[in-house]
């Protein structure tokens, strides 16, 4: 799934390409497509877009009477409409803008979990989906971010995923965040420290900004392999920095890597009921 640096690039482009065009048409494509009734997306049919943006792994296309929210999912993208056809394949939604410039927004595989959602541009904030989520992930600072971890006890892993309590990390950059933190992904939040707080804020700054300087260079958005990362993707590989052996729990949908040196005191991680980890 995209997540915060893949999105920002790509709301960037995209702004830098359609702001200021005017909205002709919005058209479901699909009867999943549209998340809310109110406002219609019509109301902002003839108005100007002032931005894309993003909050956490939403895209915004904002204009003044209101805000189309996008949400990618897994397989989702919204790209340069280039085609004709009535019915593209996997096609969700489509935004029809002055000077021929259109956009497209599609999802591979037939989840159809993608999707869009409007609301004015004064309670885009307070509306699902934008008003589940907690603060940027990037912009999160130390004493907030440990008040949060001991409010939520859990694996950290899992609490860097959760959108409602830092939005715009993934899987990936969970990964990487817990790595370049010198942390155990299985670390309880509830037993971290101020300076292990400190710690995940620098990670996440310099992982996002790694991320974000390799998708600024790019005219799309990448592909999963083709994102940075020490850990993420490299099970079986040495680790970059120690040169042990990154590892890997893997569960049905995700997969928690690390190195046991840079963050276990050596020790192999297993779940013993619905993982299993490379040796």
């Amino acid at each position: 799934m995209p997540e915060l640096p893949e999105l920002q690039a790509h709301a960037e482009r995209l702004d830098a390409w359609l702001a200021g065009a005017t909205l002709e048409r919005f058209t479901p494509l699909t009867f999943t497509a549209l998340k809310t009734a109110v406002p219609p997306p019509e109301a902002a049919v003839g108005a100007t877009l002032d931005a894309v943006g993003r909050r956490g792994k939403h895209l915004l296309l904002r204009t003044e009477p209101l805000v189309f929210v996008v949400h990618l999912m897994q397989g989702g993208r919204l790209k340069v409409d280039t085609g004709k056809a009535a019915r593209p394949r996997g096609g969700l939604a489509r935004w029809t803008f002055s000077g021929g410039r259109n956009l497209l927004l599609t999802e591979a595989g037939k989840e159809h979990r993608a999707g869009v959602w409007t609301a004015p541009p004064d309670q885009v904030e307070t509306r699902p989906p934008l008003s589940e989520l907690g603060p940027e992930a990037d912009q999160v600072e130390p004493d907030e971010l440990l008040a949060l971890l001991h409010a939520h006890p859990m694996r950290l892993h899992g609490f860097l995923r959760d959108q409602r309590l830092v939005a715009g990390l993934g899987r990936r950059l969970a990964n990487e965040v817990c790595h370049r933190a010198r942390l155990s992904p299985f670390a309880s939040t509830a037993k971290l420290g101020a300076d292990e707080a400190a710690r995940v804020v620098k990670a996440i700054h310099d992982a996002v900004e790694e991320g974000l300087a390799v998708e600024r260079t790019r005219d799309d958005m990448s592909a999963s392999k083709e994102r940075p990362g020490r850990v993420h993707g490299r099970a079986g590989q040495a680790c970059e920095v120690c040169g042990d052996t990154v590892r890997a729990v893997e569960y049905a949908t995700y997969t928690v890597a690390y190195c046991p040196t840079c963050q276990t005191g050596g020790k192999v991680l297993a779940d013993n009921t619905t993982s299993k980890f490379l040796k």
